[in-house]
């Protein structure tokens, strides 16, 4: 039972929209294709494992770790926010 302006299951739909935008995120980074032999950010090789258990990768892990490190440090806002949420 929702109290105040929010409708029922508004938590729960905060919740599943969050998940939804985190899953688009990740299908939207996945690359496709022929891998590189090299890494396109610093130029070291790309050890033939990675290329072949990651189909499209362009980057070394070093890199790939630097970018997953920024990329997560701007990875947006808690919709659901705290008790005192908007929901009330």
């Amino acid at each position: 039972m929702a109290s105040g302006w929010a409708p029922d299951g508004a938590v729960q739909d905060q919740i599943d929209s969050t998940i939804n935008d985190a899953v688009q995120r990740a299908r939207q980074d996945l690359v496709k294709g022929t891998s590189a032999e090299y890494c396109q950010e610093c130029g070291e090789p790309i050890p033939a494992a990675r290329r072949a258990a990651l189909p499209g990768v362009q980057l070394c892990i070093q890199c790939q770790s630097q970018l997953d490190k920024k990329r997560q440090d701007h990875a947006g806002y808690n919709r659901r926010g705290s008790k005192d949420s908007q929901l009330r």
